[in-house]
């Protein structure tokens, strides 16, 4: 079969002998400034296969904008350094691909943890996305803790805005949540009827535990200074280059208890990384000794 082929213009297409033509222009130098904007502004590396992801996904804003070429879109945002559509941008170029309790083996860990110390929990979520995750670390705190929950705060950031207002609404598809046991679908969430039928919102008790932030972690100056019990960082690193994921890791250290656990995704190795870390577990990590 033959590979799909480009035209450095993008006004089309060819796959497997066809020509798709295209209302928009792609040229090899815009996708290229692609690469270097995200990078710039968020870490992340985009693959030179990634091209007609690229494409259909800032189509979109070039529609919204009333232009046709690439070249101009991407010119109007580096005349423009802080406005608005950089945050459109960016959150069109981040994949969010996540689901509840994923990388099960994780959260019997992270209940083993909380259950050995008495005082308040802080658990930070690095990697938001639309709340599967965050969610996911509340339960089993309620799980685990029972009314000490309460005490109990998960903090929750990403860069993409959108995928956090889905987050913050707390609202999934029934379809999506029919896949935890029945028990925890009883317990933590509320079926919608009516308009709402089909979709399932999480109950109050798990929103309560749960706060979100939009936060890039290339800026200068987080937020908060921790320490936390544990921090989620699944998923996220293989975005970016060792360069990044080790400035991102020296960060993390000083703001995990000394005793704290740090969970990564299953792709993804900080041995190789850092010298911050040391394996405890399968993705699961610890601080290292200090010297």
């Amino acid at each position: 079969m033959n590979e799909p082929r480009i035209e450095s213009g993008e006004q089309s297409l060819w796959i497997s002998g066809s020509r798709i033509e295209r209302d928009l222009i792609l040229t090899d130098a815009d996708f290229l400034r692609v690469r270097e904007l995200i990078y710039q502004r968020a870490g992340i590396v985009l693959a030179e296969h990634k091209r007609e992801m690229v494409y259909s996904r800032l189509a979109r804003r070039l529609r919204h904008h009333g232009v046709t070429r690439f070249t101009d879109y991407l010119t109007r945002l580096e005349r423009q350094p802080d406005a608005q559509e950089w945050e459109a941008f960016t959150n069109a170029l981040t994949t969010n691909l996540t689901a509840f309790f994923r990388e099960a083996h994780h959260f019997p860990l992270l209940a083993e943890h909380v259950r050995q110390h008495s005082g308040p929990v802080t658990i930070w979520c690095a990697a938001a996305s639309t709340g599967e995750e965050p969610y996911s670390i509340a339960m089993t705190l309620l799980e685990t803790l029972g009314p000490k929950a309460s005490n109990a705060r998960v903090i929750a950031t990403d860069i993409d805005t959108d995928a956090l207002a889905k987050a913050r609404a707390g609202i999934y598809p029934q379809e999506q949540v029919r896949k935890l046991d029945e028990a925890r679908v009883k317990r933590f969430f509320q079926k919608g009827t009516g308009n709402q039928a089909g979709l399932a919102r999480v109950r109050p008790e798990v929103a309560e535990l749960v706060e979100f932030h939009a936060l890039n972690l290339l800026a200068p100056s987080w937020p908060f200074k921790g320490p936390f019990d544990a921090i989620f960082c699944r998923n996220i690193m293989i975005y970016f280059d060792k360069s990044t994921q080790t400035k991102i890791l020296s960060r993390f250290a000083p703001l995990l208890k000394s005793d704290g656990l740090l969970f990564a995704g299953h792709s993804e190795n900080f041995s190789y990384i850092s010298d911050a870390f040391k394996l405890r577990g399968q993705t699961v990590y610890t601080r290292s000794a200090r010297p």
